[in-house]
């Protein structure tokens, strides 16, 4: 094979969101809520929701575009894609609808399935797949449409969640550039949060009985994910930092799941991280899950305030529930 770099960097960031945003005021027209009562519980203002026509796989391929253009990296030179996403427009997955649309037609894509730590998982796997020399160039893509899965009659729930994508091209390179990391998942507390399936019998013969159903809209046990979300988070952004061989101080952005602002807050307070370092787009993109990373990552590269060689500390939570954290170096 040729020369082997042993390291990973992040060479290029897109992103992409649906053309219709909702506010807090449009909402309250579909569900009794209010601008005051979602923005001090959740931090969130508006979101982006996808109309029939906007599908994941092309606004993966907006987000996968735009990343690849930064990177100056020719689609064709794509050894893989992955696609972290709850939501895909098949079933079956999605990733290779984005491959073709993005014409990398020399890589092999499929989809991951991690929920809101979908991008950090799969930054983890692309890891190791650049590491071994198996692959050179990979793109990561975080996009998902919760919006197809939401019961707009519960304002507890539908009024987090917004629609997008964003992805990174990540590299192999001599100078490893993911610093450290660690993943975990606690299925004992799957019923916190998820988007179950429910099934319907459907009589065959007198004897078989199959399955006929659909998926249920996301349910979720607020108060349980957000006591999960501040005691999990920092110990995994510790061990973490740990395995890099950093201290917080070192960190210079916090960038965690948007999933709300109190979260956000309560665990830059526990890890003594000072406010100005803490990463915050949900303002205006609500809780995009496997997304929101991605596409924070992005508009702080493309306002120019993260630097080549800052040192962002990640971190994703959510269903399964599984969460994980890594500590990445910018690198273009």
């Amino acid at each position: 094979m040729e020369d082997r770099a042993t390291g990973m960097a992040v060479t290029g960031s897109g992103s992409a969101s649906p053309r219709a945003s909702l506010d807090n005021h449009g909402l309250s027209q579909v569900v009794e809520t209010s601008d005051e009562w979602i923005a001090t519980r959740t931090g969130i203002r508006s979101r982006h929701l996808a109309n029939p026509q906007e599908s994941l796989s092309q606004l993966g391929a907006i987000a996968a575009r735009n990343a690849l253009s930064m990177a100056q990296v020719d689609a064709t030179d794509i050894d893989l894609i992955l696609l972290a996403t709850s939501t895909p427009d098949d079933l079956f997955g999605s990733a290779c609808q984005i491959q073709a649309e993005i014409g990398a037609k020399h890589a092999v894509a499929f989809d991951l399935t991690a929920a809101c730590s979908g991008f950090v998982f799969g930054m983890v796997t692309a890891a190791q797949f650049i590491r071994t020399g198996t692959y050179r160039n990979v793109l990561l893509i975080g996009a998902d449409v919760l919006s197809r899965w939401l019961d707009w009659t519960d304002r507890r729930s539908c009024v987090l969640f917004g629609d997008g994508a964003g992805a990174v091209v990540l590299q192999a390179n001599e100078c490893d550039r993911l610093l450290g990391f660690a993943l975990h998942s606690d299925g004992t507390l799957n019923s916190c949060l998820n988007l179950s399936y429910q099934n319907q019998p459907q009589p065959l013969t007198g004897e078989i009985t199959v399955s006929q159903g659909t998926y249920q809209p996301v349910s979720m046990n607020g108060k349980e994910v957000y006591r999960f979300a501040v005691n999990r988070v920092p110990e995994v952004i510790e061990k973490a930092l740990f395995q890099a061989n950093l201290q917080t101080e070192d960190i210079d952005w916090l960038l965690l799941h948007q999933a709300n602002q109190r979260i956000l807050d309560a665990v830059a307070k526990r890890l003594q991280i000072p406010a100005q370092k803490v990463i915050s787009n949900m303002a205006k993109y609500g809780n995009t899950s496997a997304a929101s990373i991605p596409i924070a990552l992005d508009e702080k590269i493309r306002q120019g305030h993260i630097k080549p060689g800052d040192t962002i500390a990640a971190s994703g939570f959510g269903a399964g529930l599984s969460w994980g954290a890594a500590i990445f170096q910018w690198h273009r």
